[in-house]
């Protein structure tokens, strides 16, 4: 069974987790979040990031990091080891919704289905409000009004 790391800038980690355990609140105890505080020296991050991540007690993990780059993502990448533990950036709730569903399978499975949860949530939703519509020529009232 595949452990679930959060690591975020502040709050951004534990408003995931919370999100996630209000879909599935059975899933508590497998995944963790560590929020990023703003002045704390990377190095006191990543030595907080090690004992978290032995709190799952699993030997597979998959670590979520907000952005590519950004403190949270590079203490993850110190972290991981790319064969028991990986990560993956830019972490989102569709993501994470996913992660938790498919724990269960092998960690590079996991990682597919992740990067898939996450892209396939961003997307652009349709207005279908009537006042948001376009009107059409031959639409014959022309009124603003609803009946």
């Amino acid at each position: 069974m595949n452990g679930i790391f959060i690591i975020a800038h502040a709050p951004l980690a534990s408003a995931l987790r919370q999100c996630v355990l209000h879909v599935f609140p059975d899933n508590a105890a497998s995944v963790v979040a560590l929020d990023v505080q703003p002045n704390m020296p990377p190095e006191e991050t990543l030595a907080q990031a090690r004992i978290m991540l032995k709190q799952l007690g699993t030997s597979r993990a998959l670590v979520l990091a907000d952005v590519f780059g950004a403190t949270p993502c590079n203490v993850a990448a110190k972290l991981v080891d790319g064969v028991s533990t990986k990560l993956i950036a830019g972490v989102n709730l569709p993501m994470l919704l996913r992660t938790v569903s498919y724990r269960k399978e092998s960690l590079d499975a996991l990682v597919a289905r992740a990067l898939v949860g996450g892209a396939q949530g961003v997307m652009q939703v349709a207005i279908t409000a009537p006042q948001n519509q376009v009107r059409k020529n031959h639409d014959q009232d022309q009124h603003e009004h609803q009946q």
